[in-house]
């Protein structure tokens, strides 16, 4: 898997694969991207100077979560119990215990299974905000997201990708100077294709 990214918030740092965008709204200043392959989400969270959240579901559940589980080790597994679960779209946050990451987000996507309806696609939309709301809130600066429900829940990579990026440009409008940097972790090259298509849209290229 090869990696491609672009810096947040003009935080430039290392080789860019793509042109920084330009600003859709003047509020806005090229927000960061970095894009790298799943099999690394336990192992690539040292993020200098900034605690992060890796985000998850709360029950071991799936191949991501129970890569991250197997990660954290058994108390994250005993803590996501006194959690008591979490619904479509909320978010929920713990300790990260053996992970590099000082935190672990949770929450649940939507199962799609096919075209997304409108409710799904603003549950998904949730998950991003109501996650990056905790991370606020726990003075979290940087946080990696993986493409939430495109695997077992089957959400459309296309169309999950379109969601995300604008939630988060919407998200980013007024809370730019909240975090320091969002990572989307991708699994797929398919996914990493997506959103260097997609991304201009959101951020258009000047």
């Amino acid at each position: 898997a090869h990696c491609w990214c672009l810096d947040v918030l003009l935080r430039l740092g290392g080789s860019l694969l793509l042109p920084c965008p330009a600003p859709r709204h003047p509020r806005i200043l090229c927000p960061s991207w970095i894009a790298f392959s799943l099999k690394d989400v336990t192992s690539t969270l040292h993020l200098p100077a900034s605690p992060c959240g890796s985000i998850s579901e709360p029950k071991g559940r799936g191949n991501l979560d129970g890569c991250i589980h197997r990660a954290a080790g058994p108390l994250l597994k005993e803590e996501c119990r006194a959690l008591n679960g979490c619904e479509t779209g909320k978010a929920k946050i713990s300790c990260g215990y053996r992970l590099p990451a000082k935190f672990i987000i949770h929450t649940v996507g939507p199962i799609a299974q096919g075209e997304p309806s409108a409710t799904q696609k603003e549950e998904l939309g949730n998950c991003y905000k109501n996650s990056l709301k905790l991370a606020v809130e726990n003075k979290l600066r940087t946080v990696a997201f993986p493409c939430i429900s495109t695997g077992v829940f089957g959400y459309p990579n296309d169309a999950a990708a379109e969601v995300v990026l604008n939630t988060l440009h919407l998200w980013l409008e007024d809370n730019k100077e909240k975090v320091d940097r969002i990572i989307i972790c991708v699994f797929l090259e398919k996914d990493d294709e997506i959103y260097k298509e997609k991304l201009p849209r959101f951020f258009p290229i000047a």
